[in-house]
């Protein structure tokens, strides 16, 4: 692989590429107007949206061929590396970026709500994979944007392409509320497993040597991003990943009180708290008892 290369603005991006910059703040390319590419790794300072053509049996999704010939998209967000090897043989791309300074959606409705699009944090074998209708919707937004663009700039132009990209990311949100529910035997499977590991977490020693279990401790066990583990288990239980964790601990809790004799002490260390006391005031705000109540009342 290359050295990472910085790019932090649209036209740095389009000079790379070898296209022209129509704005300053947003582009939009077509894969099929570039030369081809051999290897790069990018530090990207925008947010880049990529559409992969790919053709099924191409690529994995875990243990899963991908379902959708038709398209990827791939989201990134200012910050991360991305990049590509192909052991010196030149590729081809085929797709479409669309790309975005930060500053474009400053001080807009989008910009407020960027965090919600969680997707842009999700790993690469998180994308989302379009269905021939979706990749139709798709490609319409990216037209919209690009032929706004290419208009000239006057009073109204950052309006209309902040308002075209932001219905672009919500298609986005709906398409990936979409795959969960089409995929809901691989999210059983990981939520299985996920059960599995806090159960393995807490019967072991492992909670009184490392503290309580987090997010993205389970992310990472694994192998997912911490924001697409908590959208998949939202979507499966209703709960947020953080609470699913505390149901369990509450489990515990419970069972350690009622069929032992330990300490309240004890069992907090067992848990995994730090203090007691975080364990006893956990345990009350989510029984309306404490602990010694809980024991006495069972």
């Amino acid at each position: 692989m290359e050295k990472v290369n910085k790019i932090e603005t649209v036209g740095q991006y389009n000079e790379y590429i070898g296209v022209d910059t129509r704005h300053p703040l947003v582009s939009v390319v077509n894969f099929s107007e570039v030369p081809g590419i051999i290897s790069f790794r990018h530090y990207l300072g925008l947010y880049c949206i990529f559409y992969k053509n790919i053709k099924c049996g191409d690529m994995t999704y875990g243990c899963q061929p991908y379902d959708y010939e038709d398209g990827t998209l791939v989201f990134l967000s200012p910050g991360q590396v991305y990049g590509i090897d192909s052991k010196g043989i030149p590729v081809v791309p085929s797709g479409y970026a669309l790309v975005f300074h930060p500053d474009l959606i400053k001080g807009t409705s989008l910009g407020k709500t960027i965090r919600n699009y969680t997707f842009f944090s999700y790993e690469v074998n998180e994308a989302l994979h379009l269905s021939k209708k979706e990749r139709k919707t798709i490609l319409d937004c990216l037209e919209k944007i690009s032929a706004e663009i290419d208009q000239n700039i006057d009073k109204h132009s950052k309006t209309l392409i902040v308002s075209n990209i932001e219905l672009f990311l919500n298609y986005c949100m709906r398409f990936y509320d979409r795959q969960f529910i089409t995929r809901s035997n691989a999210n059983k499977d990981i939520l299985t497993r996920f059960e599995k590991l806090l159960d393995d977490y807490f019967s072991s020693n492992q909670a009184e040597q490392s503290g309580l279990p987090n997010v993205a401790y389970c992310a990472e066990q694994l192998h997912l991003s911490a924001n697409y583990f908590g959208d998949l288990i939202k979507k499966e239980t209703g709960n947020t990943a953080l609470d699913y964790i505390h149901n369990r601990l509450l489990e515990q809790a419970k069972t350690k009180i009622y069929e032992t004799s330990k300490s309240f002490s004890e069992i907090s260390d067992e848990l995994g708290f730090k203090y007691q006391q975080h364990f006893t005031r956990f345990f009350k705000q989510k029984t309306g008892m404490t602990p010694n109540e809980f024991r006495n009342a069972n």
